[in-house]
């Protein structure tokens, strides 16, 4: 139940950079604070606690905004919506928490009325709106984890989270959030559709074009896309003294893999920097970004921007399918539904019925790290090469 009484004096909903909380609220004195053992940490409020355990994640943005975000939820929730810190949450108010997640009221205080607020404009607030189901268990997830570290640090006494029923695990499905071979060609015929009469309808098209080549033929994140350059691109001779083209990536959890960069990719890479006024090969670690904001300024551009631009594809796509009037409604759906992500499910899906390699796929991808031994199997990478070359084509 909620505990009115003290929803009045409490702060308004802010960022858990700026939330002012009472000794009362602040956690110092939380019952399921550790007493009597030698804590490993020196804070002494939730926020401080929590800023220690997100400052693990300060070189990994992505990951240190999601994780920001649930911590913050949890403890604005905790205090305005209980009345209590969240070092005094237990299993009970969890299920509460989980209830909440669902639907976040009263919406005046938690969701936002517009997309895209700065983090210190008066009108933020922690929900866009209610959370899906995989978001649900993706923030109890977090959370767990959060606790569970925050135990081992000897600031909490124990983990409310660890009483939750584990369900046995199940295999995962195949993956079917990508786009078959009618539709990638449908999306394609989008892009040549693109106006080019004038030089910013020009800039739009090279870029549009190139950005879906490299999710295509690389298989990379969007993520990954804002986190490297164009100096990760480097050629190497193979041992018949062919020089081909390879992209160094560094992706999830500072992993770095090589991607086989084909011919076709690089004759894309080529088209659009001509486009943006660069040489068309890039030198080794030469610093442009991936992908550019229209305009030609050399600096990178957000993953929320990328995933707009797909997005807006995927939308003209559709729009043009219902207009054709001979396309299936689950075609127009699966359009509408795709994001950023199906275009890497897209290119896996591809890599592995073309009959490569599931290891080259594998290694493309970076579902696994690469072992030392990796780094000097220049033979096996130039297999990959040749593989992925022969067997994972654009076909614009």
């Amino acid at each position: 139940m909620q505990n009115y009484s003290k929803l009045s004096v409490l702060p308004t909903i802010a960022t858990i950079e700026n939330v002012q909380l009472s000794p009362a609220l602040d956690g110092s004195n939380g019952i399921n604070r550790s007493i009597g053992n030698r804590p490993q940490i020196t804070a002494n409020t939730d926020i401080d606690a929590i800023r220690v355990w997100l400052a693990r994640y300060s070189d990994t943005k992505t990951t240190f905004d999601s994780y920001r975000k649930e911590a913050e939820r949890l403890l604005l929730w905790s205090v305005a919506e209980l009345g209590k810190p969240l070092s005094s949450l237990t299993h009970e108010d969890f299920l509460v928490y989980q209830r909440f997640l669902v639907d976040p009221q009263p919406a005046e205080r938690w969701i936002m009325t517009q997309r895209k607020v700065s983090r210190d404009n008066p009108i933020w607030r922690p929900f866009a709106g209610p959370l899906f189901p995989t978001s649900q268990r993706q923030a109890i997830v977090i959370l767990n984890g959060m606790f569970s570290w925050l135990v081992n640090a000897g600031y909490l006494a124990g983990n409310p989270l660890s009483l939750s029923r584990n369900r046995q695990r199940k295999a995962k499905p195949r993956i079917t959030r990508f786009l078959d071979e009618d539709l990638w060609n449908e999306v394609k015929l989008t892009i040549e559709s693109m106006p080019r009469e004038t030089n910013r309808e020009r800039e739009h098209y090279y870029r549009i074009r190139w950005l879906f080549s490299l999710l295509y033929i690389s298989g990379i994140r969007a993520s990954e896309v804002t986190q490297n350059t164009m100096g990760g691109f480097f050629c190497r001779k193979d041992k018949s003294s062919e020089s081909r083209w390879w992209l160094e990536i560094t992706g999830k959890g500072d992993k770095t893999r090589i991607i086989p960069a084909t011919n076709e990719l690089m004759l894309e890479l080529g088209r659009y920097r001509r486009e943006m006024g660069l040489s068309l090969t890039p030198i080794e670690g030469e610093p442009t970004p991936l992908l550019l904001p229209i305009g030609g300024k050399l600096r990178g551009m957000t993953r929320s921007a990328i995933h707009l631009i797909l997005k807006q594809v995927f939308k003209n796509t559709a729009k043009r399918l219902i207009d054709r009037g001979d396309e299936s409604t689950a075609q127009v759906a699966r359009l509408e539904a795709a994001s950023a992500h199906w275009m890497r499910h897209t290119a896996g899906s591809n890599m592995t019925s073309s009959n490569m390699d599931i290891r080259h796929v594998r290694d493309n991808l970076g579902h696994e790290s690469l072992t030392t031994t990796n780094n000097y199997l220049h033979s096996e990478d130039d297999k990959r090469h040749q593989d992925t070359e022969e067997n994972h084509r654009l076909k614009w």
